[in-house]
Parts: structure tokens; sequence; C-alpha cells
């Protein structure tokens, strides 16, 4: 069945692409949810004519979109983690947890572009940002254990207290 996607479904298409998906997704999700309409004959002139018309606009969309990502150039993320002895992740690192440390470093990002599969070890991966259909950005993100994260911080030392035995000898 085709369709044209009337918003951007991550994993399958981008607004105003022509997708062929199977029958029983286009019918029982995508068209009554208002995400896509059949491509009839009429449907893709109507959008070939919306397309010529909106050049200008897309154009403009795809530089504030090149803009986004160039804010991301150089970006690497840290994020601590609590680890099992065997270096397995209690939990797991997703697209939201690393939008939420994008935002932590002043970057607001919607975790519904972003993809990556679940981290469950240690290590070095990359999850991609989606800001455009022809823009998209990788972050390199690092998954660091927590109580490395604390070996790491230096200490402060702390005088030492003395004891009642230490008072007592110096009296």
């Amino acid at each position: 069945m085709e369709l044209i996607l009337k918003e951007d479904i991550i994993g399958l298409g981008y607004k105003n692409d022509i997708v062929n998906v199977k029958s029983g997704y286009g019918r029982n999700y995508l068209i009554p949810t208002g995400k896509a309409v059949i491509a009839s004959e009429s449907a893709r002139k109507v959008l070939a004519e919306n397309l010529r018309q909106q050049a200008g606009k897309l154009a403009a969309l795809k530089a504030k979109a090149e803009e986004r990502g160039n804010a991301l150039n150089g970006v690497e993320l840290v994020i601590p983690a609590k680890v099992s002895a065997t270096g397995v992740l209690y939990g797991s690192v997703t697209a939201a947890t690393v939008a939420e440390e994008l935002q932590k470093k002043g970057l607001e990002i919607d975790r519904k572009i972003i993809t990556m599969k679940d981290i469950k070890t240690l290590g070095d991966y990359e999850a991609v940002v989606h800001f455009h259909k022809e823009v998209e950005v990788a972050v390199p993100v690092k998954v660091v254990s927590e109580d490395a994260k604390v070996e790491e911080t230096p200490v402060e030392e702390v005088p030492a207290v003395e004891t009642p035995e230490e008072i007592a000898e110096e009296a």
C-alpha cells in the first residue's frame, strides 16, 4: 500500500515522502491517526504542487536544521550509570537519557528525534539526532560507572579530629 506521509515518522520516512507499507499498518494506524493519506493520482498531483509552492520554506527549514546540527558538533556525552560487578548496567541508557544530558549542556533536543539502541553495558556508543531528512548528527556517548566518576573527583583533605585521649595528653 502506497501512502503519502503527513509528518515525520522515524524509521519509516519524512513528511511528504511516498512510502510503501503493509496494508494493515496503513489502514489501522497511519490513516486513522492522520499521519498519512493514500497516494492516489490526485493526491500525488496535490503533493507535487504543494512542494513546488513550498520550496523556499523547505529550504529555510533545512537551513535551520543545519544550524541546530552545527550546535551539536564537538559535543561528547559522558553518562554515569550504576553498574553491577560484571559490568552490566542496572537499567539502561536510552534516547531520553541522552536528551536529558544534552539539556544539561544547554541544548534543547526532543527525545523523539534521537535514535540509538538501548545501552546495557559500559563503553562508547553513538546516538543519531535527526533534525531534517537531510541533516543527521551523530553524538558520541560514553557510559561510565558512577563509582569511577566519584574516584575522578578530587577529595579535599579534612583536618583530623582529635580524640579525647589526644586532648587529655595535650593538657
